[in-house]
C-alpha cells in the first residue's frame, strides 16, 4: 500500500522505511565514537570535537548526579546559543533528568509558571546581562534552589555585557559546580520511553503547557529527517556546515539543527543571534552548505539590495520553518539566488517533523509539502474529529506517528482532548490535494506566530489588564510584513480614563512581556463583542476586520 504523496517522495525512500529510535546520550555517543576529532561545533570561530563534546558532556552529568539530579528530576536551561546550551542539554539527560527549555524571549509571568508547572528547581544559565538578572528574579520569588551561572567569557571575549553574581549559598558557578565531578562507575539506565524534555507550547485558553517529549520521540524525529535526506546526502558524501542562528530552546533548531548534525558528524557553526552579514560571511567566506531559518530571516536576507550579486553557490540546502513563510519572499529568494526557498510543517507536539517538500516534486506555492516517512496525516470534520473527510475537503489536521507525544505534564484533561485514539488533533485547519500535499488555511487555535515563535493571547491581554485605564481587551494577530504575524490589542477604557499611545504601551508592558509579545498595534472600542453566553469573542472579533487583515500568508508551518 502507498500513503498519499509517496510517489513524489526523492529515489529510494519510502513511506514504510524503518525509523530508528533510542536515547539521545547514546544519539552523542555514537557520533562520539564515530566522528572523534572531527570538528562538532564552531562558536567564535573555536572549534569544539565530537570527542571534546562528549568529554565535557560527562563532565557535566558526573556533577548533575553528584548534586542529586537525575532521575525524576527536572533541569531548567535558561540559556542562548552558546556551547553551554548542549553541554548541559545531554549532560543533564545523561544523569537521567529531564530538560526544561525557557526561553529568554518570554517575559517573566510565562517563565515563573513554568518553572512551577515543571517542578524544575535547579536552573542553568548565563551570566549575559541578558539573562543574569531575570533568573536571580526567579530565586529571590523562592522558585529556586539552586542557579548555575555559566561564564560567557570562557568561549572567548566578544564584549557582550555580562552581570556580577551576587553573593549566595544558592548561586554557582558552572566551574564550580563541575569541579571535582567524577564519572559513575555506572551511568543510569535511560529508557527510550522516559521523558527527555518539557517543550512548552500552548494556546489561548491556559497557561502554556509542557508537551512531554520522550527520547523515542526526539530520536524517531531524528531518524525520519535521516530517512528523508539519505538520497540527497548520498549524492554529496560531504561533512555539512550547518549554520545555527535558530534558538536551540525552540524545538526546530533543537531537532533539525543540533540533534539531526550531531547524529551525520556535520558541523554546527553556532551564531548567538541572527545578524544578515554575519550569516552572510558563514555562507560566502566559510562556505557554509546548509541554512535552516524562520520567514523574519529570509525577509532579511530578501531585502539585501545586492543579494543577486552575493556569492551563495556553496549552500547545498536551504529551508524555511517555524512560521509561515511570505509566498512572495520565496520567490524573491529564487529569482534572485536560483535557489528554491521551500517551507514544511510541524510542532513543537511532533518534535518538529510533519511535512516536508521533496526537491524534484512538483510545484505547490502555497503548499506545506508531503508527510514524512513514518507520519500519518489525515483531516478531519471540525464537528466530529472522528469523521475523516475526502480529498480537497477542509478540515482539522491530525497526526500520529513515533514522534509525537504521548501528551501534556501534569494535564491530564487537555490531553485526553487533544487525542482521537492515537491520532493528535493538531488545531491547524486545511486540506489535502489529490497528489498527497497538504495546505493550511487557518488555526482553530488562537496562538500568534510571530517570527517563528508562539504568541499566546491571553499572556498579553493578562499583562494588558494591568493598566489602571484598561476595562477590558482583546488580542489578536495580524499581518506583518517581518514576522508574519504580530499581536494587535483592542482596548475598551475604563470610565472616564483618557486614551494612551502604542508607545506609551509598549514602555507599560516592558519587562512584563517579551518582546516578540508586545503589541505592535493598538484601537480603542467602544465594544468588544461577545459571544451568546457573554464571553469576550475573538472569533467575532477577527471576523469584523477588514479582509486584508484576516489574509494569511501562503504558506508555512509551526513548532
Amino acid at each position: 500500500m502507498t500513503h498519499p504523496g509517496e510517489q513524489f517522495y526523492p529515489e529510494g525512500v519510502h513511506w514504510d522505511d524503518p525509523i530508528a529510535r533510542g536515547t539521545l546520550p547514546d544519539l552523542l555517543s555514537n557520533a562520539a565514537m564515530q566522528y572523534g576529532a572531527r570538528p562538532a561545533i564552531e562558536f567564535r570561530d573555536r572549534p569544539i570535537s565530537y570527542a571534546e563534546l562528549e568529554a565535557m558532556v560527562e563532565v557535566a552529568a558526573a556533577a548533575f548526579l553528584r548534586a542529586g539530579y537525575g532521575k525524576n528530576h527536572s533541569v531548567a536551561l535558561f540559556l542562548g546559543n552558546t556551547p553551554d546550551h548542549p553541554i548541559n542539554f545531554f549532560g543533564a539527560l545523561k544523569a537521567g533528568a529531564r530538560i526544561v527549555h525557557l526561553s529568554p524571549l518570554d517575559g517573566e509571568i510565562a517563565l515563573s509558571h513554568k518553572l512551577s508547572d515543571s517542578g524544575a528547581r535547579i536552573l542553568v544559565t548565563s551570566n549575559l546581562s541578558a539573562l543574569l538578572p531575570t533568573a536571580l528574579k526567579f530565586l529571590a520569588k523562592g522558585l529556586l534552589d539552586r542557579l548555575i551561572v555559566c561564564e560567557d567569557d570562557h568561549w572567548g571575549k566578544v564584549g557582550t555585557p555580562q552581570t556580577p553574581l551576587p553573593a549566595s549559598p544558592a548561586i554557582i558557578t558552572y566551574r564550580q559546580f563541575i569541579d571535582g565531578a567524577t564519572k559513575p562507575s555506572q551511568w543510569p539506565s535511560i529508557d527510550a520511553d522516559d521523558v527527555a524534555l518539557l517543550q512548552y507550547t500552548g494556546g489561548t485558553t491556559g497557561l502554556p503547557k509542557g508537551a512531554m517529549l520522550s527520547h523515542g520521540n526526539l530520536t524517531s524525529a531524528v531518524s525520519m529527517y535521516d530517512v528523508w535526506g539519505k538520497a540527497a546526502r548520498a549524492k554529496r558524501d560531504a561533512i555539512e556546515r550547518v549554520v545555527c542562528v535558530l534558538p536551540l530552546f525552540h524545538i526546530f533548531a533543537l531537532t533539525v539543527v543540533m540533534l539531526s548534525s550531531l547524529q551525520r558528524g556535520n558541523l554546527i557553526s553556532l551564531h548567538q543571534r541572527f545578524d544578515v552579514e554575519a550569516v552572510m560571511r558563514d555562507i560566502e567566506v566559510k562556505r557554509a552548505t546548509a541554512f535552516p531559518g524562520v520567514p523574519t530571516m529570509w525577509i532579511a536576507i530578501a531585502a539585501l539590495p545586492d543579494l543577486d550579486k552575493r556569492d551563495l553557490s556553496s549552500l547545498a540546502s536551504c529551508g524555511s520553518g517555524g512560521a509561515p513563510l511570505p509566498v512572495e519572499v520565496a520567490k524573491i529568494f529564487e529569482r534572485k539566488v536560483g535557489m528554491k526557498l521551500k517551507s514544511g510543517w510541524g510542532m513543537t507536539e511532533t518534535c518538529s517533523p510533519g511535512t516536508a517538500h521533496p526537491q524534484d516534486g512538483p510545484d505547490k506555492p502555497g503548499s506545506i509539502g508531503l508527510m514524512l516517512p513514518g507520519i500519518e496525516l489525515d483531516v478531519v470534520a471540525l464537528d466530529d474529529p472522528n469523521k475523516v473527510l475526502p480529498v480537497g475537503e477542509v478540515g482539522e489536521i491530525r497526526i500520529r506517528g513515533p514522534n509525537v507525544t504521548k501528551g501534556y505534564w501534569n494535564r491530564p484533561k487537555e490531553t485526553a482532548e487533544a487525542f482521537v485514539g492515537d491520532r493528535f488533533l493538531t488545531g491547524d485547519i486545511g486540506y489535502m490535494d489529490a497528489d498527497g500535499y497538504f495546505y493550511l488555511v487557518d488555526r482553530k487555535k488562537d496562538m500568534i506566530i510571530s517570527g517563528g515563535f508562539n504568541v499566546y493571547p491571553q499572556m498579553i491581554e493578562q499583562s494588558i489588564y494591568t493598566h489602571p485605564a484598561v476595562h477590558e481587551v482583546i488580542v489578536i494577530g495580524i499581518p506583518d510584513d517581518y514576522r508574519g504575524e504580530a499581536a494587535k490589542a483592542f482596548v475598551k477604557l475604563r470610565a472616564g480614563a483618557t486614551p494612551f499611545t502604542l508607545e506609551e504601551l509598549k514602555t507599560f508592558l516592558s519587562g512584563k512581556l517579551g518582546k516578540h509579545e508586545i503589541p505592535a498595534a493598538l484601537d480603542f472600542v467602544d465594544e468588544l463583542p461577545r459571544t451568546s453566553v457573554g464571553k469576550l469573542s475573538r472569533h467575532e472579533l477577527r471576523n469584523r476586520q477588514p479582509a486584508q487583515a484576516k489574509q494569511q500568508v501562503a504558506s508555512g508551518g509551526r513548532s
